[in-house]
């Protein structure tokens, strides 16, 4: 696989480090500036909103540009965003900047996947998505514990200061390793990209993943009080059960990537069936301690076995403008962060139990395998679908490195 994926792949780390790190430090951040706890929880809508914002603004403005200097570009917002947060006197100030912090995010995934679709041979495309998101899945493991310790040791400030120093390295990363491109004199501007996104398809795929990740969050931000109250861990231990998560994240994405470069909708199919089937038994998985553990792991591994296919097939039904449609997917990924985690609190405030979340998360990854048969239906209407090969706007010589092994 080309260098280049490596650079993508540090920038995806730095922006999951940031987007996962603020719930650990909630209390800090809360002690430092004088505020409640649930007021600090403002700080990762923030953020969330940011990225809703910036994914599908900030790819269409810049679509006629060279990649690279777009990916650079969004790295150093980045960077200027983290480092505000770390300099942020009050808590509204910290709250522009987690803001501005969120704005690069879904452009960077949406634009470095279309890049990277782009060094990789036809057959090799999913896999080259899946490893640009192995940096996420990796911040889990390793980026959020750390940035959270330093955190807690050293203060809040000191994680964001370190976050923008990732930052830097992925600017150096991207300068260095990815391929020089040239603007893009055919793209159709600001209200072309919008108009690529009239399409039905485009939006059952955007369906698809708003459902599908909702499934995610709808169990996964509730999954401390099911591990605490319901499986009987210690608090101590959740950080590391959050960890086991990551392990299952990271698998799931490299299974994903591999699988759907044989069968795109295939996978996609296969990984939503599997999140239902999880979610369903997450119940009975919290009985106990060894199989709420496993329950983790499955979790992860389930729900991020179809990232890598609902990046594509959102980039496959947008063809002539990839980049908004790949970063307007990060936007809906953040939507089904939001509603998913409104959705699970609904059931617990209801009274149904700790466990509830996940089985409304169940019924959620059911609605979404109902999306994309919807999708595949309308599909066959229109005529056969070549799968991931469609993908061609990506693919021009200007910016394709041979493929390395």
């Amino acid at each position: 696989m080309p260098l280049a994926l490596l650079a993508l792949a540090v920038g995806a780390f730095g922006i999951g480090t940031t987007e996962f790190v603020m719930m650990g430090l909630l209390p800090n951040v809360a002690d430092d500036l004088d505020i409640s706890i649930p007021v600090a929880g403002h700080l990762v809508s923030a953020y969330a909103l940011g990225v809703v914002i910036g994914a599908p603004l900030l790819a269409a403005v810049t679509a006629k540009l060279p990649r690279r200097r777009v990916l650079i570009g969004l790295m150093v917002l980045f960077v200027v965003g983290n480092a505000l947060s770390a300099a942020a006197p009050d808590y509204h100030l910290l709250m522009a900047a987690r803001f501005l912090s969120g704005l690069p995010h879904g452009a960077f995934f949406g634009v470095g996947a279309v890049v990277a679709t782009g060094l990789v041979a036809p057959e090799r495309k999913a896999r080259s998505v899946s490893l640009m998101f192995l940096g996420l899945t990796v911040a889990n493991i390793v980026g959020v514990p750390v940035a959270t310790a330093m955190g807690q040791q050293l203060g809040w400030r000191a994680t964001f200061l370190a976050v923008s120093a990732i930052g830097l390295a992925a600017i150096a990363a991207l300068a260095l390793l990815v391929p020089a491109d040239h603007a893009h004199g055919d793209a159709a501007g600001l209200r072309g990209e919008l108009r690529a996104l009239r399409s039905v398809p485009v939006w059952l795929a955007l369906g698809t993943t708003v459902a599908g990740f909702g499934a995610l969050f709808s169990a996964y931000s509730y999954i401390t009080p099911m591990l605490t109250d319901t499986a009987g861990y210690a608090e101590s231990s959740v950080t590391l059960l959050l960890a086991l998560f990551g392990v299952g994240a990271t698998a799931g994405n490299l299974l994903g990537g591999r699988l759907a470069d044989r069968s795109l909708r295939g996978t996609l199919f296969g990984g939503l069936i599997s999140l239902a089937v999880v979610l369903g038994f997450f119940p009975l998985l919290m009985t106990a301690a060894w199989s709420a553990a496993l329950g983790v792991v499955l979790l992860g591994m389930a729900a991020f076995t179809t990232g890598s296919p609902l990046q594509l097939m959102v980039m496959e039904k947008a063809a002539a403008a990839p980049s908004l449609a790949s970063s307007a997917n990060q936007g809906a990924f953040n939507l089904a962060n939001a509603g998913g985690a409104w959705i699970g609190g609904l059931a617990l405030a209801a009274g149904f139990g700790t466990t509830s979340p996940a089985v409304t998360g169940a019924v959620l990854a059911v609605l979404g395998l109902a999306v994309a048969g919807l999708a595949y239906a309308v599909d066959l209407r229109r005529g056969p679908v070549r799968g991931a090969e469609r993908l061609v706007a990506s693919s021009t010589p200007e910016h394709r490195e041979p493929a390395r092994s």
